[in-house]
């Protein structure tokens, strides 16, 4: 398997630099989790990261690498978000009875 040397910013993870598996595409995944263990004994914190062009070429615009940054939120998105989706802040349209 290939990997690449990545750089983290932002967080706890700043400014080190990791070797990241590579997808079959070539590409680092979207959202790195990093699990970690609480001094006290409690459930683990999860540092998220999220992968972001580290630079565009000049002529096309391609992205020239990678990096992660954080993401202090850390949602979770393991469904697709299809333009016909709704939001899960949008409260669905309450059924009219005049709609029979």
């Amino acid at each position: 398997m290939k990997s690449e040397d990545t750089p983290f910013e932002g967080g706890p993870m700043d400014g080190r630099v990791l070797s990241v598996l590579l997808g079959p595409t070539g590409h680092p995944p979207k959202t790195y989790r990093i699990p970690v263990p609480d001094a006290a004994g409690g459930p683990p914190t999860v540092l998220v990261y999220r992968r972001v062009p580290r630079g565009h070429s000049k002529k096309l615009g391609l992205p020239q690498g990678w990096k992660y940054e954080f993401d202090p939120e850390g949602k979770q998105s393991d469904r697709p978000r299809w333009p016909w989706s709704r939001s899960d802040a949008t409260p669905g349209r309450p059924r009219d009875d005049a709609d029979e």
